[in-house]
């Protein structure tokens, strides 16, 4: 498409300067800037967004004591630490299924 623009001054001396540094033509100059330009244009602003809080909530004693060892449980179903507890691994249940 032929169209004829009027640049200010300082608009056409960026688009010289950037034309002859990439040593590039007028036309792939001024339609890079463009594209970059009003790609930028149309994408939405977007405003900043407030930061998410999770509030605290009690959820009371712990009733078990000291859960920290029975998540180093190994998988394989050794709760020789924890006398009366049964527990079906579910990753040992898909495994043999």
């Amino acid at each position: 498409m032929r169209t004829t623009l009027s640049l200010d001054k300082d608009v056409a001396a960026a688009l010289e300067r950037v034309r002859k540094a990439r040593k590039a033509s007028l036309k792939a100059v001024v339609n890079d800037a463009l594209r970059r330009g009003l790609g930028q244009m149309t994408s939405a602003p977007t405003a900043p967004r407030k930061p998410f809080r999770t509030r605290a909530v009690s959820l009371g004693r712990c009733f078990v004591g000291n859960v920290d060892n029975m998540i180093l449980c190994s998988t394989d179903g050794d709760f020789a630490r924890f006398p009366g507890l049964h527990w079906d691994n579910p990753l040992l249940a898909a495994a043999e299924a």
